[in-house]
């Protein structure tokens, strides 16, 4: 058992038999009486956000997790197929699990796959991916001031803002923490 003002971003541990992570974690204290944690948790089953508020002094119960590096393989419906590089095994996880993540897998990204016993639950993807402009917006230089920015669209179908000079066929770098372009490559 945890203590909940331990609890942080990243996060997980488990409550009422369901194992969530904390994206989001706020510490009140008022003048007087006992402290608030309000949090913004992800059902790591479901994938849907919930915001839950603990008082100061309630315990969850901590979980052991277990990472294994993964090889992205294919897409299938909803369901995102990898290999486990050691056991050579090919678990699955939902499209709803993901959640933005999707727009950065690409064949054969190596990520790092998180396992509640033998069940994986989260994906941690590289800090950067390179993926590959398919689509741009016409770029109209003139009327600014500062760097002008343009929409385009990678191999994944995401969409990202970059600068003027990226164009189709050019190999650009993101991060995926954030979706922003950090450079061509």
């Amino acid at each position: 058992m945890i203590d909940v003002n331990e609890l942080r971003s990243g996060v997980t541990f488990l409550l009422d038999d369901d194992l969530y992570k904390v994206v989001e974690y706020s510490h009140h204290k008022p003048g007087r009486g006992k402290a608030t944690i309000r949090t913004k948790v992800r059902n790591m089953r479901t994938g849907s956000l919930i915001e839950k508020s603990f008082t100061s002094g309630d315990r969850v119960q901590d979980v052991r997790l277990d990472y294994r590096t993964v090889q992205y393989l294919y897409r299938e419906d909803n369901l995102f197929y990898f290999m486990d590089t050691e056991t050579f095994e090919q678990p699955a996880l939902n499209a709803d699990v993901l959640g933005d993540d999707v727009n950065y897998l690409k064949e054969n990204l190596e990520a790092k796959l998180t396992l509640f016993g033998s069940e994986p639950i989260d994906l941690e993807l590289p800090t950067t991916v390179d993926l590959e402009v398919v689509e741009s917006e016409m770029a109209v230089k003139g009327d600014t001031a500062t760097g002008a920015n343009k929409s385009v669209t990678v191999e994944t179908g995401a969409s990202v803002t970059v600068p003027l000079f990226v164009n189709v066929g050019d190999v650009i770098r993101i991060d995926t923490r954030n979706g922003n372009y950090v450079t061509r490559v």
